[in-house]
């Protein structure tokens, strides 16, 4: 949330990075999915979370940027708080708190909001 709230302090902390020397910065979306979010209730933000993570890396890059030295964004894509590849619980190992068709669909909403 800070990406929409503090949007200041996280364009501040990317020309840091590119001022000391990065050529690439992520934007700040780590853990930006509405799996992860809904620990929050706050799924129905991812797209404009990640949407403006994505502006305020660019700022930084643009502002700091020379004709001779580009610097660059990467998208920050996932993780979540769950796995599709070990159960939660000890005692029935086939079980997932999650599916495959909802980890795509909650990736595929970060990467829309990051392009």
């Amino acid at each position: 949330m800070l990406n929409i709230t503090r949007p200041e302090t996280i364009t501040e902390i990317h020309e840091a990075y590119l001022v000391a020397g990065a050529d690439i910065i992520e934007t700040n979306t780590f853990n930006g999915t509405s799996i992860s979010q809904s620990d929050y209730a706050l799924e129905s933000w991812v797209f404009e979370m990640n949407k403006q993570a994505s502006i305020l890396a660019r700022i930084a890059t643009d502002k700091i940027s020379t004709p001779t030295w580009r610097r660059y964004v990467a998208g920050a894509v996932g993780p979540t708080n769950r796995t599709a590849s070990v159960s939660p619980k000890v005692e029935d190992a086939a079980f997932r708190n999650v599916t495959y068709p909802e980890l795509v669909a909650s990736y595929k909403e970060q990467i829309s909001g990051l392009v």
